[in-house]
């Protein structure tokens, strides 16, 4: 029999990464273009230009991924992680200019089992 609350909108996360990092130097852009690079790596896309995000099929799953981007933080900035669940990031309200418009979800990750 199949467990269906494994793919509950309650139980799928996803993982919302914002930062606001200096880029006044090389050594600033360096960090900065090193940070996005390894987020890209970890399976993260970009949301808007400093947020990224990422889909994970359960908690422990998210919680592995938040572990790694806080192995990667840079030294200066500042570095926000949210996590949500798949019902709330459904639930998002996009707007461009005045009009409304659906949210562009990120590539969808595949599971093999």
């Amino acid at each position: 029999m199949i467990e269906v609350s494994r793919y509950s909108a309650y139980r799928v996360m996803w993982i919302l990464v914002f930062f606001d990092l200096p880029t006044e130097t090389k050594k600033d852009k360096k960090a900065y273009a090193n940070f996005k690079k390894c987020l890209q790596q970890d399976g993260f896309t970009m949301f808007q230009y400093s947020i990224y995000v990422r889909h994970c099929a359960s908690k422990e799953n998210m919680d592995v991924h938040i572990r790694r981007v806080q192995s990667i933080l840079p030294q200066a900035g500042h570095v926000g992680i949210l996590s949500i669940t798949d019902k709330q990031f459904g639930d998002i309200q996009l707007f461009t200019g005045k009009k409304s418009t659906k949210p562009n979800a990120p590539g969808q990750q595949l599971e093999l089992f």
